[in-house]
Formats: C-alpha cells, sequence, structure tokens
C-alpha cells in the first residue's frame, strides 16, 4: 500500500512537474464561426481579429471578450464574398477584397466598430505589398500600374495621383512644416512586372497635391523584409542633406536633390541560398554587413561584383575615399563588419536571414507559413585589416570549414565555428580562449548573440545555452527539441519546431515554457515575445510565454 501510495505521489510530482514546462493558459475564447483568417494586433493596441470567409470578430486581448461580431455582408453589401483581409493597425482600418477578373471590389472597415469606411472598384490588382499608410497626413497611398494615387484613410476620397513616380512608396521622412516628404520607391517581390519602365527614384513630394519637387536615382535594391516588413535600408534627413544608407551611403541636398557624394554598390543576394518546399515569397538578409560609422570616417563594403569585393574607407563628410582594401576573394556573402579599436573585422561566409512565405500540405490541411531561417553561405573565413591604410592585419584558418557569425564583447571578437566558441585578440589574431559549444549540450551551434556585458547566447540545434564571454565558462543551458530560432526580445529567445511547438526561454537561466501546437492551429508571436495566439477551428486562446 506504502509502495502504491509512494508511486502516485511520485507520478504526480513529475506530471505537476511537466505541466509547469507548458506556457500559462492567459484565456481561452471559443468563437461563434471558424477561423480562415487572423490578425494579431499588438498588446498596447488592445484588439485582434478573426475571421471566416462570411464573418469577423474583432476581440480584447486582454481577457479574449468580443468587441463585435458581423457578417461581411452586412458590413459591406457590394462585397459578394471575401478572398483576403489586409488590416493597417495605425490607421485602425481594415481592407476586404473581393477578387474578380479586372473588377476586384475594396471595402474598407473601422477595425474598432467594424463599420464601413468606404468601398470602391475604381483600383485593381491592389495587394498589402503596394499600400502604405502615411499617418502624418492620415492616408494611404497606393501604388497602380500606371501612377501613384493617395486616399484619405477615413472617407476614401482621392486627393491626387501622379505618373511620375514608378513602384511603392518606401521608407519616407516627413517635414510637418512644410507637409513635403522625402521617399525612395522599390519594387515588392514578385511583383516586377506590374511596374514597367521603374527605375529607382529618390524624390521629394508635395504631399499637399502631389507635386514631385524633385527627383533623383539611387543605387542599390530597396526592399522591405518578407514577413516583418522592416526596410532594409535608413534613410535619414540631417540639415540641407539627405542620407541614404543602402548598399553603402549615398548623400543628396535637400533642396535640389543633387547626389553629392556616393559610396554605394548595387548588390543583391538572389541565388545564394535555396527556398523551402512551397515558397511563393523569398528574401534573403544580412549576406552583406552595414557600413560601419566610425567617427569621422565610414567603412563600406564593396560587392560591385562576385569578382570585386573590397573594403572602402571614405571621410564622412566629403565623401572622398581615403583607401580601398585589396581584393577579398571569392566570397559570396560578408555578412559581418565590425570596427573594434584600430582594426576592422570581417566575417567572410556563414550564416545568413532568410524570411519566407510558403504553402503546403500537411495531411489534409493546407498550412500558409511566414518564417525565418538562418542558412550557411560558403566559403567561410575571419580576417582583420587595419584601419590606418587598409592592409590585412591577420587571418585565421580555424572557420574554413564552418562560422555562424561573430560578436564584439569586451574589446575582445567573439566568433563560433558551430562546433567551437572562440575569443580572438583583436590585435594579433590569437585565441583568448576556444570553448567547445558541446559543453551546453545543444548541439551545434547555429547562432551567437550578445546580452549584457559578459554574456554568450549559443542558439543550438536543440536549444539554448550561455557562456561568458571574458573566461568562456558555461553558465547555463537548456535543452530542447530540434528547433530554429524564431524571435528574440532581450532577455527572451523563442524557438520553434518544424510542427510549429514554440519554446520561449529566458537567458538569465536557459528555463524554457513551452506550447505544442495542434494539427492545423495558426499560432502568432506577440510582438514583445510575451504571448503566444493560438486559433484553432473556432477556439482564440492567449499563452504567456514566461
Amino acid at each position: 500500500m506504502k509502495t502504491t501510495i509512494l508511486t502516485i505521489l511520485l507520478a504526480s510530482f513529475f506530471m505537476m512537474a511537466k505541466a509547469q514546462d507548458d506556457m500559462p493558459v492567459v484565456w481561452e475564447t471559443k468563437l461563434g464561426h471558424t477561423i480562415a483568417h487572423t490578425g494579431t494586433g499588438v498588446e498596447d493596441r488592445g484588439y485582434s481579429y478573426a475571421a471566416s470567409e462570411k464573418e469577423i470578430t474583432v476581440f480584447k486581448n486582454e481577457d479574449g471578450s468580443t468587441i463585435w461580431t458581423k457578417a461581411f455582408k452586412e458590413i459591406a453589401p457590394k462585397l459578394r464574398k471575401v478572398d483576403e483581409l489586409i488590416p493597417f493597425w495605425e490607421s485602425n482600418t481594415i481592407f476586404l477584397f473581393d477578387r474578380k477578373a479586372g473588377k476586384d471590389q475594396i471595402a474598407c472597415i473601422d477595425i474598432e466598430t467594424g463599420e464601413l469606411l468606404w468601398n470602391t472598384d475604381k483600383y485593381q490588382k491592389v495587394t498589402e505589398d503596394v499600400i502604405i499608410y502615411i499617418p502624418e497626413e492620415n492616408g494611404f497611398a497606393i501604388s497602380l500600374k500606371t501612377e501613384l494615387v493617395f486616399v484619405r484613410a477615413r472617407t476614401g476620397e482621392e486627393l491626387w495621383s501622379t505618373t511620375k513616380f514608378k513602384g511603392v512608396v518606401g521608407r519616407y521622412v516627413y517635414n510637418p512644416e512644410d507637409r513635403t516628404m522625402v521617399t525612395v520607391n522599390f519594387i515588392p517581390g514578385g511583383l516586377a512586372a506590374m511596374f514597367s519602365g521603374f527605375k529607382n527614384q529618390i524624390a521629394k513630394f508635395n504631399l499637399k497635391n502631389g507635386d514631385i519637387l524633385w527627383e533623383s536615382t539611387y543605387i542599390g535594391r530597396a526592399e522591405r523584409k518578407i514577413w516583418t516588413r522592416e526596410f532594409v535600408y535608413d534613410l535619414d534627413v540631417k540639415g540641407d542633406k539627405v542620407f541614404l544608407l543602402l548598399g553603402g551611403m549615398q548623400v543628396f541636398d535637400l533642396n535640389t536633390g543633387a547626389n553629392l557624394w556616393s559610396a554605394a554598390f548595387d548588390f543583391t543576394a538572389d541565388g545564394i541560398v535555396k527556398g523551402l518546399q512551397g515558397t511563393k515569397k523569398m528574401g534573403v538578409y544580412r549576406a552583406i554587413a552595414k557600413p560601419v560609422i566610425d567617427g569621422d570616417d565610414i567603412y563600406v563594403l564593396d560587392m560591385t561584383n562576385k569578382k570585386n569585393q573590397y573594403v572602402k574607407k571614405y571621410d564622412l563628410h566629403s565623401g572622398k575615399l581615403l583607401w580601398t582594401s585589396k581584393e577579398i576573394k571569392g566570397a559570396k556573402a560578408i555578412p559581418g563588419m565590425q570596427v573594434i579599436g584600430d582594426k576592422i573585422a570581417l566575417q567572410i561566409g556563414g550564416k545568413v536571414e532568410v524570411q519566407y512565405f510558403r504553402v503546403y500540405k500537411s495531411g489534409d490541411y493546407t498550412i500558409k507559413e511566414w518564417g525565418v531561417f538562418f542558412p550557411d553561405v560558403k566559403p567561410f573565413g575571419v580576417q582583420a585589416l587595419n584601419t590606418s591604410d587598409g592592409t590585412l592585419a591577420w587571418e585565421s584558418e580555424k572557420f574554413k570549414k564552418g562560422i555562424t557569425n561573430g560578436i564584439s564583447v569586451g574589446g575582445n571578437h567573439i566568433i563560433c565555428s558551430g562546433k567551437a566558441l572562440y575569443s580572438l585578440d583583436i590585435a594579433t589574431g590569437k585565441d583568448n580562449f576556444e570553448v567547445p559549444v558541446s559543453k551546453g549540450g545543444v548541439g551545434l551551434a547555429e547562432l551567437i548573440m550578445p546580452y549584457k556585458d559578459d554574456v554568450i547566447i549559443v542558439v543550438g540545434e536543440k536549444g539554448v545555452s550561455t557562456f561568458s564571454a571574458s573566461t568562456g565558462e558555461l553558465l547555463n543551458t537548456g535543452k530542447y527539441k530540434k528547433s530554429k530560432l524564431e524571435a528574440r526580445d532581450d532577455e527572451l529567445v523563442i524557438m520553434k519546431t518544424d510542427k510549429a511547438d514554440i519554446a520561449c526561454f529566458d537567458v538569465n537561466t536557459c528555463k524554457y515554457k513551452e506550447f505544442k501546437a495542434k494539427k492545423g492551429a495558426v499560432t502568432s508571436l506577440s510582438k514583445d515575445g510575451e504571448h503566444v495566439y493560438v486559433y484553432e477551428k473556432k477556439v482564440v486562446t492567449k499563452l504567456k510565454t514566461r
């Protein structure tokens, strides 16, 4: 009897311990309709939506209670069906599309109330990629095949149109004093055929009437990331100059658009990575390190073509070329460049970032998946150049067979080969320490990241471990199953399996909470990494990752 009771108590203990590893449920809500479309708003915004083919529910993020539920035919009688929903959270609106050959109907509704704001059939072949909301003017810039139109967000009134700007409005800088903006155009992936006569334009607009005050040509490819929608370039206005950080640095006169100086190149990462099965959209990022500004100097990787690759140093103010390094031969990607003391540390090859959208079958289900992974690009290597003249200071032979990435911590260069962590003296390239990542027990390293002043996070094949950056000592480890990095927000690291199971690690302890996905469920991680929303059949569940 005692043995039986002890066995039961032990079994209960282990079951409770196991349950503590699961992500706690914040709330669960059952809707009155199935879920085919989902949209998860940020916690500060306070609401999200789930929709079937016929009706939509908007609910509170805090407790899952319904704000409103309506049938689409009640909201927008002109729409016979809804093929696609696109939320524009900043404007509190959703675009509904009834797609027909040459007769697309668009309805714009208020997310908070479910009221129809406006609808039109004037604009055809409109997708999420060609609409940008400009909150300073409370309007949408919609890029069409033949023109760019600007409409009021709440009424749909067309304020102006222009045929002089081809492509989609990208990152912009707005001036409230005269209601002008400087922006660059771009073509979203897969839409090249839509914009005939496209050319790279950086332009200054008068947003009151759509007049283009000046336009110039920029070098490179401006774009947004496929999934997270971040722009892969920076645009800034300082004084009377416009600074475009894209494939190097390009500087324009704010008043005339004249190109003052340029240290830029046109690079495309197309073809260096293969896509996953069913991939519809894919973008390769971080294949070339961004320029590094160090005081009055700027260091630029010149990847003009696959046969000519150099580091160039320029005077930041005048654009004067100070020196050009010797050719870096054979590199398909140079994702890392850092200035550490009087050296420039270069990572040749290694992990690049791939974002994608794919559609594939899993049993009877059609899975639509947005995601990110970090494949290797060969060849691999590590070099250091002298900042004074660009000459080679040292080159390490340790990383010819593999490299994940490199980071700078405490004045040392930390490099991971996948099998080991190395701390290199930046002056000589000699080892401060070498530590096998196997000590962490999470398989080969996929990526390393800095945390606080002296911690290296190792994202492994099967979990997360941490090491001291100064000594190489193993600090903590959390073993999980085969998975890939999904997101990082300060101390939170999110790992996701191929079956959409999610584990959220606290890197202070490397302990994690897990969510086991159900077949056919859609999961959405909140932007801050604190919560997971699960959409399954008619049920929405909110989980806490900690």
